[in-house]
């Protein structure tokens, strides 16, 4: 029994946790910083003020995690976001395809609490910023209201990824709210007063059918009147969650300030809405369906941005430009709501699309007043142009890993955030990154202490572009159609294709590049064909006669033809892809993208995957065959396919595909690092979508490697993740590693992008 005589007054049971990186803000942000810091060797406090992590992601809002991927809606090619957030992705990917987000709540805290170095505090708000002079932050003081304990929080480094920015706004970070005027920045795009300046907050809601009639009784709150809601005959019984990231509200108020009045109106809307989907008449299919849950704090997008030494702005995006302190890349459409959200006459959101991935540059990771905070997810600096789209949760998780390992190579070298800008230090900053899995684009990997970059290399075969087989379906060319194909410089090859039509047309086939070599925007025709097809089946020779002056992609392009039947292949190939111009409204393509005024976007064509089962590759024979397979790819320094598949792929016929290092010498091996293709072209929605495997199809499930004894030292039975890192107990001592690849079942030849090997 505990028993105390009364008192004064008592003081909270206060605990103090000393660290090198304080991370205030448990979001996908929050979460990546933490752990990417951790696993670089330094000791992280994680603090979260509510009882999930994930943010706009957990179980609590339910928004679906995407970024530079877009749905597959835009140019971006293989531009999943690398690193600790993929491996979520993928993870959650091969537990949870049906996107349950309670599962995915397991996967964030299950990846957190297994991290030896971090320190994980849920339902812990930071109340308090202490500083020691005008420029440092010396410590936090936070509560848990669960515990009824106080924390005093300690570090020589902290990270706000807390989304509001507490403790930047306590620490007196300069920071913005609101949108710059146009002649700011000279951003075209900027929004009038009437449009408005601030993104509001969504509230979501998901249903079930029972089986039997199912009443519903509104709140007495509940919004009476539907038509208040310009958009309301959008309404139905089937969309349900995030597919309704529409009902938002509250930019015309202050959305740190105002968040509870914010959410009352949305609760207002959202038990409005299904009143009127329940007990309209409108709706006969929803009879039998209920309310199985509506979210209880609604999902923020805007509200403090803070200042860096450097704020992105809508050129950064748009015209694509270069930074020499790269760290990570964005490419969501700039993407801005009117400030009225669902009560505005105007469309729910304005999506202008890059034509391709853009560099984020570490200078805006930091205040530039505050010399210990780093910034992380959507409060980064940028200007609210360019946050409409570096505020995406995969963006800002991409983001926040640079920001975890800048804390790591700073607390390594006793540094402050500015201090690596410097270049030798930044070139550091990018080299650990890309080590870690992270792409930063026009950035390769050069790392001396990698012994794979002395060996001679050698595998039992190697996969050579001379045949997508005719061997699958035969579908209508209602919309235009195009095979990729990466190219190397000089004559493109002859290619043959493979058609059917209903009666004697003319099929015009063109052959397009983009005028970048690392985007796959096909903006630039370099011949044009008309093609007399007569009917029935038939071979068609495209007769190329263009030259590349530099390798990249190019683009095979069947226009839309409705007497034409286009076979396709079975055969699917790492950094081989079929793209189509269609329409996918939900990211504002609708084919191509044609700006009515100069708001400083690009006019281009969308052509755009589909989502497998669809999407096979087309046809072709090709001669001479395309020798981009080779296994001196796997340290070229390039993970992911970019203007080139940057991947050893093995033959299809090779029923046992082997890549072998060989060393002049014995080497010390302690470390074998890995990169496979899981295809980065899918986005991994984490809820609502269903995806149609658990593991991408290029993905080498089983792999086991050799020593020059042919023993084996190492078997991995059941991968699905990217990045695969092998730690010996003892340093293996072998003039040679052989890696065998074990071919699954399917229509997909063996792959890898890339094998390291270290001593240390």
């Amino acid at each position: 029994m505990i028993r105390e005589q009364a008192a004064d007054k008592r003081t909270l049971k206060t605990i103090r946790h000393d660290a090198d990186l304080i991370v205030v803000g448990g979001g996908l942000s929050g979460v990546c910083c933490a752990i990417t810091a951790a696993r670089a060797g330094i000791r992280v406090v994680l603090v979260q003020d509510r009882p999930v992590l994930g943010g706009n992601s957990s179980s609590e809002v339910r928004l679906w995690v995407l970024g530079a991927t877009s749905h597959m809606g835009n140019n971006n090619r293989w531009a999943r976001e690398g690193g600790v957030i993929d491996e979520l992705l993928l993870e959650n990917l091969y537990r949870n395809p049906e996107g349950n987000p309670l599962i995915f709540d397991t996967i964030l805290l299950e990846k957190v609490v297994l991290e030896p170095n971090i320190t994980l505090l849920l339902n812990t708000v930071v109340y308090e910023v202490e500083k020691s002079n005008a420029e440092t932050i010396s410590g936090l003081r936070a509560f848990c209201s669960q515990n009824s304990t106080a924390y005093d929080l300690v570090a020589p480094l902290f990270c706000d990824a807390s989304g509001d920015g507490i403790v930047g706004f306590q620490a007196g970070a300069a920071f913005r709210m609101g949108a710059e005027r146009h002649e700011e920045f000279g951003e075209k795009f900027a929004p009038t007063e009437e449009y408005g300046e601030l993104l509001g907050h969504s509230l979501y809601f998901y249903t079930k059918d029972t089986g039997r009639p199912v009443r519903f009784v509104p709140p007495a709150y509940a919004l009476d009147d539907i038509t208040k809601i310009p958009r309301y005959k959008r309404f139905n019984a089937q969309e349900y969650g995030c597919q309704l990231w529409w009902i938002e509200y509250g930019g015309r108020l202050d959305t740190v300030h105002d968040t509870e009045t914010i959410k009352w109106e949305l609760w207002k809307v959202v038990y409005g809405v299904w009143n009127y989907i329940k007990n309209s008449g409108q709706f006969p299919e929803a009879e039998t369906m209920t309310l199985e849950w509506i979210g209880q704090i609604p999902g923020k997008r805007e509200s403090r941005r803070f200042e860096g030494d450097y704020m992105l702005t809508q050129q950064d995006v748009v015209e694509q430009r270069t930074h020499p302190d790269a760290v990570a890349f964005g490419g969501w459409s700039i993407d801005l709501h009117p400030a009225d959200g669902i009560f505005s006459e105007k469309p729910g959101c304005n999506q202008w699309h890059s034509k391709g991935i853009y560099q984020i540059p570490f200078r805006s990771l930091y205040s530039h007043n505050i010399t210990n905070l780093f910034l992380a997810g959507r409060i980064i600096s940028a200007s609210h142009v360019a946050f409409g789209s570096s505020r995406v949760m995969a963006t800002g998780a991409h983001v926040a890993q640079a920001v975890g390992m800048a804390a790591a190579v700073a607390t390594r070298n006793h540094l402050l955030p500015r201090d690596l800008t410097e270049p030798t230090h930044i070139r550091v900053l990018q080299q650990e990154l890309l080590k870690a899995g992270q792409h930063i684009p026009g950035i390769e990997l050069k790392d001396d202490e990698d012994l794979v970059q002395q060996a001679k290399l050698s595998a039992s075969s190697e996969f050579v572009l001379s045949d997508l087989p005719p061997d699958g379906p035969l579908l209508p060319l209602t919309s235009s159609a195009a095979q990729m194909l990466p190219l190397p410089i000089g004559p493109v090859p002859q290619m043959t294709a493979f058609v059917t039509a209903d009666q004697d047309t003319t099929l015009t086939v063109e052959l397009r590049r983009s005028s970048k070599p690392f985007n796959h925007t096909p903006d630039v025709t370099l011949e044009t064909l008309s093609i007399p097809v007569r009917k029935g089946k038939q071979e068609l020779n495209l007769p190329f006669t263009s030259q590349l002056s530099e390798s990249q992609y190019g683009f095979v392009m069947f226009m839309k033809n409705e007497h034409i039947h286009l076979q396709y292949s079975q055969l699917r190939v790492t950094g081989v892809l079929s793209v189509f111009n269609k329409i996918n409204p939900a990211v504002s393509n609708y084919g191509k993208q044609e700006p009515t005024e100069d708001i400083g976007v690009d006019t281009f064509e969308f052509w755009c995957p589909e989502r497998r089962p669809a999407g096979h590759n087309i046809a072709l024979r090709i001669q001479p065959g395309i020798r981009l397979f080779s296994p001196a790819n796997v340290r070229n320094g390039i993970q992911r396919p970019t203007n080139q598949p940057n991947a050893w792929v093995a033959d299809v016929r090779d029923a046992n595909p082997t890549l072998t290092l060989n060393w002049p010498t014995r080497q010390k091996i302690s470390r074998v690092e890995l990169r496979f293709d899981t295809d980065f072209d899918h986005p991994l929605e984490t809820v609502i979508m269903i995806h149609p495997e658990t593991i991408g199809p290029f993905c080498v499930q089983e792999y086991v490697v050799c020593n020059d004894q042919q023993e084996r030292i190492f078997h991995q039975a059941h991968n699905h993740q990217t990045n695969n890192t092998i730690r010996f107990e003892q340093p293996i001592e072998t003039s040679s590693l052989t890696i065998h690849l074990k071919k699954k079942d399917g229509l997909a030849p063996a792959s890898l992008m890339e094998i390291r090997c270290y001593a240390e």
